[in-house]
């Protein structure tokens, strides 16, 4: 059996201990930088970075399997403007992301680890908030999408509570961009919200 081809898009830092020039990996790196946690199968990937060309995305998956079928995706689609990382969503942040420098986060359907056991394992906490708003730049925005209403509920309770952060509009995708998390739960009602730092 032959092995799946890894893709060419993977940024691997040299240490994983310190904040990453992310940026210095795309051939245009003073273009703004947003970043897709859980990046899934990469459809979102493909569909905004194809309508965003000026823009660098980051797709950062903990999946192996993900990291390489997302990447691939987008080489298929000819998507320069795009690297992918392999790493947890709140390491790399909390860590590996430099201050004030990303644009935009995009957090969609992130797992609500439903068991009452499992809760502090969960992406959204104070901690993870101190680091959003350590690496977003001034007035960058976070957009969270989730079916789990239970979760979004915790969600936009932790960022209206949080004066460094102000409601704005929710990020809507268009059919394009939505995940395949989403398709297959578009029976289901969606919670969505978006928040901008406040400078």
């Amino acid at each position: 059996m032959s092995k799946k081809k890894k893709t060419t898009l993977r940024i691997t830092p040299q240490n994983w201990l310190d904040p990453f020039d992310f940026k210095s990996a795309f051939t245009h790196p003073d273009r703004p930088f947003e970043v897709d946690i859980g990046s899934g199968k990469g459809r979102f990937l493909v569909a905004r970075s194809g309508a965003f060309s000026e823009t660098n995305f980051l797709g950062i998956e903990r999946q192996l399997g993900r990291i390489n079928s997302s990447g691939r995706r987008c080489e298929r689609a000819g998507r320069q403007n795009v690297r992918m990382f392999r790493m947890e969503g709140y390491y790399a942040i909390s860590q590996l992301m430099p201050a004030a420098y990303v644009a935009n986060y995009y957090f969609f359907f992130p797992d609500p680890w439903p068991k009452a056991r499992h809760h502090d394992q969960r992406l959204f906490n104070p901690a993870f908030m101190d680091a959003l708003f350590n690496t977003l730049e001034e007035a960058g925005c976070l957009h969270v999408a989730t079916d789990h209403l239970p979760y979004f509920e915790e969600i936009y309770e932790l960022l209206q509570q949080d004066s460094r952060f102000e409601k704005v509009a929710a990020f809507e995708p268009n059919d394009e961009e939505r995940t395949d998390f989403e398709l297959i739960f578009s029976h289901k009602k969606i919670g969505r919200c978006s928040f901008r730092k406040v400078s």
